[in-house]
């Protein structure tokens, strides 16, 4: 088994009931939205996936605090005709306990494009990067992150396959898409760090 370092636990409230989300190998799978609250008063919805199984006994309630550990994952979708990565939480253990909020993250793996490195119009260094995640059976997690100050300068040298670490939050993000149509509000998952190294 290819190594794997992929780890987040999130603790926030219930967003909405969980609702049935699809069946894959005879295994029935739920989706529900957790909101968890940053230090600066935003606050990140963010999309669990889990096993049936691990909620059937729980009976919970819109508003509840929930406490999910699992994985990030990433899944190519055709949405209208336009591929689209989504990013989800898939959850290996899930509980019904309050406390404070948590939003933590670990992922490691290899740079899949060039680090986009930029500066907001108040000067912030900002650098965007998307790394693999090694998954189970050759398989790969395509997972959005963005660094900050000094580690996005340092790391926006590094060459396309150079293994990162990040450590951080997983944190949602609302921006606006010119379509045809006019414009329209989609919201983008990203793992914000606190830390991180090339290894």
């Amino acid at each position: 088994m290819e190594h794997t370092v992929n780890v987040i636990t999130v603790r926030g409230s219930l967003l909405e009931l969980p609702a049935f989300s699809h069946s894959n190998h005879g295994r029935r799978f739920c989706r529900f939205v957790l909101e968890v609250p940053r230090l600066s008063g935003a606050v990140d919805q963010l999309p669990v996936i889990a096993e049936e199984s691990l909620i059937m006994g729980l009976d919970p309630f819109a508003g509840e605090m929930l406490t999910v550990t699992g994985q990030i994952r990433s899944h190519n979708m055709r949405v209208e005709g336009v591929r689209r990565l989504m990013i989800f939480v898939f959850a290996d253990t899930v509980t019904v306990e309050d406390g404070e909020p948590i939003n933590d993250v670990c992922i490691e793996g290899p740079l899949c494009r060039e680090p986009v490195y930029r500066r907001t119009p108040l000067g912030r260094e900002i650098c965007d990067v998307m790394l693999a995640v090694p998954r189970a059976f050759h398989r790969a997690d395509y997972l959005p992150g963005i660094l900050w100050g000094r580690t996005a300068k340092e790391l926006s040298d590094c060459p396309v396959g150079q293994t990162i670490r990040i450590l951080g939050r997983l944190q949602s993000r609302i921006y606006t898409k010119l379509t045809p149509e006019g414009p329209i509000d989609r919201v983008a998952y990203e793992v914000s760090a606190l830390t991180a190294e090339a290894l």
